[in-house]
């Protein structure tokens, strides 16, 4: 019995030492570090991204690329935004998908959060916002008949560097996602044109 009492107290005093050893080594502050059970986890064997590095002249972890490399499943976009560039991004690019369901399902979603304030539901220029007066300068029509000669590559190059007084969206809208954009762009026009030769009329 009194064995067993002996051992029982043993235990609990290890027991009670590893609490206290434990919450001695959680306590961090400004004048101690604390104790590192596992050190070769909480310090890295390898150099960190902004250390100084004695393996490079420059003294740098981190590289630069190496020029002409890009990010895995990145595609560059090697116009500028100017009135040339955009003729010619016409004529080079082509859009690499069709206006299935899906499409343009996709791109009415990404139409009505990037495109509807300022262009309006039809693409008319008379989106909520210019009409409250919140955005002053009036929006393109991207349903007349200058934005329907338009090749899709202009429309794309427009999407992403920006044209006029509307912004680059190249950055906030993924590549796929700016083609669909055009393709239902090109749902709107089709749309208006087909509602103008029902009134007997043609579009401005």
């Amino acid at each position: 019995m009194k064995d067993k009492f002996i051992s029982g107290n043993i235990y609990k005093a290890v027991f009670l030492i590893l609490v206290i050893v434990s919450l001695c080594g959680c306590d961090r502050n400004r004048n101690t570090t604390g104790w590192d059970y596992f050190p070769d986890m909480f310090y890295s064997t390898a150099y960190e991204s902004y250390s100084v590095n004695p393996n490079f002249k420059d003294s740098m972890t981190m590289r630069t690329p190496v020029p002409g490399t890009v990010p895995r499943g990145y595609t560059p976009f090697n116009y500028t935004i100017d009135a040339d560039s955009r003729i010619l991004a016409g004529e080079e690019l082509v859009n690499p998908f069709s206006a299935t369901e899906e499409s343009l399902a996709r791109g009415r979603d990404i139409y009505t959060t990037f495109c509807f304030g300022c262009h309006g539901k039809a693409g008319e220029g008379n989106g909520p916002l210019y009409e409250s007066g919140l955005y002053p300068l009036e929006p393109r029509n991207l349903v007349d008949n200058e934005s329907v000669k338009l090749k899709d590559g202009e429309i794309y190059h427009s999407i992403t560097l920006g044209f006029g007084t509307m912004g680059a969206h190249g950055s906030q809208i993924r590549e796929e996602d700016r083609w669909k954009l055009v393709l239902y762009i090109r749902g709107l026009q089709k749309e208006a044109s087909e509602a103008s030769l029902n009134k007997g009329g043609t579009i401005k």
